[in-house]
């Protein structure tokens, strides 16, 4: 279900509030203002990468979910249609708007797509269970995301505030260093 691993709430590093910017900047470990400014933006940066992956990631989910309950409501319709004997009618997708029709006996299994390439056969109620968990996952994965976005907007806002307040802090030293 997963192409690749996109940092959670819990990887992804806090970024802190800089309650008092003439104490931060006092830290005897803390370089020039430019540096530090220019430090916050790399951050900025890693924080909307992430934001970009996990939108993405969104994106993938709120369109594969759909896909997953449309194919549990088709299993349990054939599951219902498996003990009669006569074959159903029904349309499928060619291409994009372009359906025919064909004649479905009755079976008790089923193929399933599991990605690069390869189906598989299950029995109807394999496939079900199979399908149901996926989209447990899915749900799963997508609130989570959800909440991980809501994260990175908090860590992209904070981050942003301390830049204006360290550069604020900066020209007003500046200004201050000119008047004297």
């Amino acid at each position: 279900m997963e192409d690749q691993e996109i940092a959670t709430q819990q990887t992804i590093p806090a970024a802190e509030f800089v309650e008092d910017v003439d104490a931060f900047m006092k830290k005897a470990n803390n370089p020039a203002p430019e540096t530090i400014l220019k430090r916050l933006e790399e951050n900025l940066n890693k924080y909307r990468y992430l934001q970009s992956n996990l939108t993405q990631k969104k994106r993938r989910l709120k369109a594969q979910i759909p896909e997953i309950s449309t194919s549990l409501e088709l299993l349990q319709h054939l599951q219902k249609k498996s003990d009669d004997t006569t074959p159903m009618e029904t349309r499928f997708m060619l291409s994009d708007q372009v359906y025919a029709k064909a004649e479905v006996l009755p079976t008790k299994t089923v193929g399933v797509w599991l990605g690069a390439n390869t189906m598989v056969e299950y029995s109807l109620e394999d496939a079900q269970a199979l399908l149901a968990r996926n989209l447990a996952t899915a749900q799963k994965n997508l609130a989570q995301v959800k909440e991980d976005l809501g994260f990175l907007r908090d860590q992209c806002t904070t981050t942003e505030v301390n830049m204006a307040r360290v550069y604020n802090w900066h020209v007003s030293k500046r200004r201050d260093q000119q008047r004297s």
